[in-house]
């Protein structure tokens, strides 16, 4: 009787040991494991500038031409900045101002960028030069072009004066004043010793702009369709085939799995999104998984507490459904924040799944510049993605009817 009882009082210490492991486990933080990493070229900084559209389109690119084994390459922002912001002005002119005009961009104004105004290398046109820094700082720069743009397009003008050659006025100013602030655009530049034009450049690197397709997940439109993503930055209204979640997600892992980055514009607004180097999205409800004395405690919290917690240790997150997804989008809560680069998968402690992203927000973060997606969030965030035709699964593919 007496062994019995040491016994069971051992059983007990140990479970008592095992429930205080289990707890402290928990509270450690997140411990992630690299579990598919696809190279990527070094993290860039867009600073005061709202080109994230740019940095993660060319970023992307970037990822292209090493998977193809052409080697690293460094394109230059500023250059598809330029052209972009004189094509949407001239959208916004056109339009008589009902077409936006601002900083923001989307991943078709480098896809289209590239193979209408070609690639210059980095060095050929660096940010910040025309005024003495290393980085952007577009504020100013905005104050000036948003109010030119805006006194030509909304004034009431009967007539828009237009010089000799035929070129209306108003673009010739707005050149100088980019001009002055990102630079001249270079018409010929030499890189490792050949002579190249910004289109030859990018002729000679066998891309093909044709080759990428933009996804998007929405019941507003049909599925296995395109259709013009209804947001105020797609102002060239390039379509986006239109797929269920379920088939979305399989595109981002199949991707991964087969060594294509993802291009991925993202509602980085809600509270999961932190500024440290992670996006969750916890299940506030949920209480399963967290492990003896910690399940109790967590059950005793309110949700601001449990909202808190969710980003400084694992928690069960929420896996979003067609319908969440559709009202988020048509409610205003999802909306275009940012353009990112997924360029690989990750684990928790748990076992929980992430997406490694190369954010451009410089060496930010705990992680120096890359976050942490949990598949959650990216199901229930994902505003679009520009992938390559060939990362997708071949029935999607065929569904979509792409060759």
């Amino acid at each position: 009787m007496k062994k019995h009882l040491t016994l069971a009082a051992l059983a007990l210490i140990g479970m008592g040991a095992m429930a205080q492991e289990a707890a402290k486990a928990d509270t450690t933080g997140f411990v992630f494991t690299h579990t598919k990493e696809i190279p990527i070229t070094s993290i860039k900084d867009q600073n005061r500038a709202g080109t994230c559209w740019c940095y993660s389109s060319l970023s992307f690119i970037e990822s292209e031409l090493l998977r193809m084994g052409k080697g690293e390459f460094d394109f230059s922002e500023m250059y598809i900045v330029y052209n972009t912001y004189m094509d949407r002005a001239d959208k916004a002119i056109r339009t008589h101002g009902d077409a936006s005009f601002s900083q923001g961009g989307s991943f078709y104004d480098v896809i289209y960028g590239m193979k209408t105004f070609g690639l210059i290398p980095e060095e050929e046109m660096r940010p910040g030069v025309m005024y003495g820094d290393t980085l952007s700082n577009h504020n100013e720069l905005s104050a000036v072009t948003d109010a030119y743009v805006a006194a030509i397009a909304k004034g009431s003008h009967k007539k828009l004066q237009t010089a000799p050659d035929g070129t209306p006025l108003w673009r010739k100013g707005l050149t100088g004043i980019y001009d002055a602030y990102l630079g001249v655009r270079p018409e010929t530049f030499t890189y490792k010793g050949k002579e190249y034009t910004p289109k030859s450049f990018y002729e000679s690197l066998g891309l093909n702009a044709d080759d990428y397709v933009s996804l998007t997940s929405y019941t507003h439109h049909p599925f296995y369709e395109q259709f013009v993503l209804e947001i105020q930055d797609n102002w060239r209204w390039a379509q986006s085939y239109n797929l269920p979640i379920d088939e979305l997600m399989e595109v981002f892992d199949n991707a991964i799995e087969n060594g294509y980055t993802i291009a991925w514009g993202s509602d980085v607004s809600e509270d999961g999104f932190t500024r440290n180097g992670l996006a969750v999205l916890p299940d506030l409800e949920e209480s399963q998984d967290l492990g003896g004395s910690d399940m109790a405690r967590w059950l005793k919290m309110s949700a601001a507490e449990k909202k808190a917690e969710s980003i400084t240790r694992p928690v069960p997150q929420k896996w979003c459904t067609q319908e969440e997804r559709q009202l988020g989008y048509d409610n205003w809560e999802t909306t275009d924040d940012h353009g990112m680069h997924i360029y690989g998968k990750a684990k928790d402690q748990h076992g929980t799944e992430y997406y490694l992203v190369k954010n451009s927000w410089g060496k930010a973060g705990k992680y120096d510049g890359i976050w942490y997606a949990s598949k959650a969030f990216v199901r229930y965030k994902t505003m679009n993605i520009v992938v390559h035709k060939d990362a997708l699964p071949k029935s999607i593919k065929k569904k979509l009817g792409i060759k």
